[in-house]
């Protein structure tokens, strides 16, 4: 799971179409599809639920265990926000030169 993956849970829930989730985000069919796969495979149960067309149209949304991963995911990307503004991260960035020192080439 990352940025990209939990964007599309994102708009699958919000367009409830695999197909226009990806449209939305700049993707093409294939690359959707794929990425909704190997999501569907990863998990212990599937992410997103898929109805077939047809009189009633289909359509795609999160199942409840795709709407938990997404949750715990954001609730991560939170944290790691804040640790990232916190003591250890400003301590670290303290240390940094404002440019590297010059390098001597090296051949490998």
């Amino acid at each position: 799971m990352g940025p990209g993956k939990a964007d599309l849970l994102e708009a699958i829930a919000r367009e409830g179409s695999i197909s226009a989730a990806g449209r939305a985000m700049g993707m093409s069919y294939r690359r959707t599809w794929m990425l909704v796969d190997v999501m569907n495979r990863c998990w212990d149960v599937p992410l997103v639920e898929t109805a077939m067309g047809g009189k009633q149209g289909g359509g795609a949304r999160l199942s409840a265990r795709g709407q938990e991963v997404l949750a715990h995911y954001r609730a991560l990307q939170a944290d790691l926000r804040c640790a990232a503004e916190g003591e250890p991260s400003a301590a670290l960035m303290a240390l940094l030169r404002d440019h590297p020192r010059e390098g001597q080439a090296h051949e490998d």
